[in-house]
């Protein structure tokens, strides 16, 4: 599993740790980092969650329920499972990383059995969710499929338009509310309907904010604030994790051919009455 990028420090060390142990046992092998990537085999599926942050909102900002949402997520023994966060800034660095991430021969390639074996799920809040679906357009290119977008009132971030979500994803689902200067997207309109399934368009009302964003600094909560009450309100960050949840399952029966799932429902399962 995968939540935070190793420090160039913390690299060196596990490459040495890598080169010290095939001495060892008296056998030669590349020098790389010992991580759950490394070790997994070439033809795993690869389960990769990336959660974008709104605004200017750090990738490890602990007060937002994303960046919570993937720590969860990342605790769980969950095989072949990359979790992270990032700032909408960063998507350049995301997409490197899901590449990475999905090349689990090494080769610095993706076969048709890679990406086949791709699991990706990308979202955000804002400008987040523009970094998501641009990401997926990036991806999109390479012929990297998308199992799911999820955009929280999502704002468009200099050019494109994220409201049209791209053919290789499977299924999108959207979250807004209409009050206030900035506002997302009222409906997904997919770029290949037959390709892709918009799951739902989730309408939030707001006439004040949720008691989560008292933990938020003041510009967050004045400017903008209906806005920016998505990203504290954790109706929506409910209904977000459980339809992450669900595609993990999905795509856990699709790697052991069963129904059996491995996650701790008592830490990550939420009702399922807790739509608006």
């Amino acid at each position: 599993m995968t939540f935070a990028l190793a420090s160039p420090a913390a690299s060196r060390c596990a490459r040495h740790a890598c080169a010290a142990l095939a001495v060892a046992v008296g056998l030669f092998v590349p020098m790389r980092p010992c991580s759950a990537a490394s070790m997994q085999s070439p033809h795993q599926a690869v389960i990769i969650v990336v959660a974008f942050e709104g605004g200017f909102v750090h990738g490890d900002d602990g007060h937002r329920f994303e960046v919570q949402m993937i720590r969860r997520l990342s605790e769980e023994n969950i095989s072949g499972l990359h979790a992270v966060s990032f700032s909408n800034w960063r998507r350049g660095r995301a997409q490197a990383d899901i590449l990475r991430w999905l090349d689990t021969e090494g080769n610095g390639h993706l076969s048709a059995t890679e990406k086949q074996n791709a699991d990706v799920i990308l979202l955000g809040h804002s400008w987040g969710g523009s970094a998501a679906v641009k990401v997926a357009r990036n991806l999109a290119k390479r012929g990297v499929p998308v199992l799911l977008t999820i955009q929280i009132d999502s704002i468009n971030k200099l050019w494109g338009h994220d409201c049209v979500t791209p053919a290789n994803v499977a299924n999108a689902v959207n979250f807004f509310q209409t009050r206030g200067l900035a506002h997302g997207c009222r409906r997904l309109w997919p770029a290949d309907p037959g390709h892709t399934q918009v799951l739902g368009n989730y309408r939030f009302d707001y006439t004040r904010q949720p008691v989560g964003c008292r933990s938020f600094s003041w510009m967050n909560r004045h400017f903008l604030r209906t806005h920016n009450a998505m990203d504290c309100d954790p109706r929506v960050w409910s209904r977000v994790e459980s339809d992450v949840l669900a595609e993990i399952r999905v795509a856990e029966r699709k790697e052991n051919g069963s129904a059996a799932s491995v996650y701790s429902s008592a830490r990550l399962s939420r009702s399922a009455e807790t739509g608006p």
